[in-house]
């Protein structure tokens, strides 16, 4: 898991060029995106434009990808995510689906929490469970887009 702020993105291009023309999306979000699916360079990194608004943790559940890397950019508001090494995650709540490229699990007590604020981003790899859109103190809007990278 990485979190860094979106001026930092020079220094995670050089993990792939999918990674440079992801960032290099995102350095374009303006108010303006439409919500939904936002093409980049087809199914090897696309972006995935969101409002929503946060809620508590508890009650939800670990999500992890196989296919894709997760990069979360909060463009508006912020957001908590929980974060846990998927070899810590023990009860499976829905295998693996090849076609929604997830699994779920359980929440584990205790898992780390870390706050995501405006022009931050958090990286998700297939070994990273995780779960977006927490509330930080209360729920609130969030505008955000997540990218999807082909690993």
């Amino acid at each position: 898991m990485i979190l860094d702020s979106l001026d930092q993105w020079p220094t995670y291009a050089g993990i792939s060029p999918r990674f440079k023309k992801g960032f290099e999306f995102l350095r374009q979000v303006s108010d303006s995106i439409p919500e939904g699916r936002n093409e980049i360079d087809g199914e090897d990194v696309f972006a995935i434009v969101v409002k929503t608004t946060t809620t508590p943790v508890a009650g939800r559940e670990f999500e992890v990808h196989r296919k894709y890397i997760d990069v979360h950019y909060i463009h508006a508001g912020r957001e908590a995510m929980a974060w846990a090494p998927l070899a810590s995650l023990m009860k499976v709540t829905m295998a693996f689906d090849p076609e929604q490229d997830a699994a779920l699990f359980a929440l584990v007590p205790s898992p780390q929490m870390v706050n995501v604020l405006r022009g931050q981003f958090a990286v998700f790899f297939p070994e990273d469970g995780h779960i977006p859109s927490c509330t930080v103190d209360a729920p609130e809007p969030v505008f955000k887009v997540v990218l999807k990278v082909r690993v």
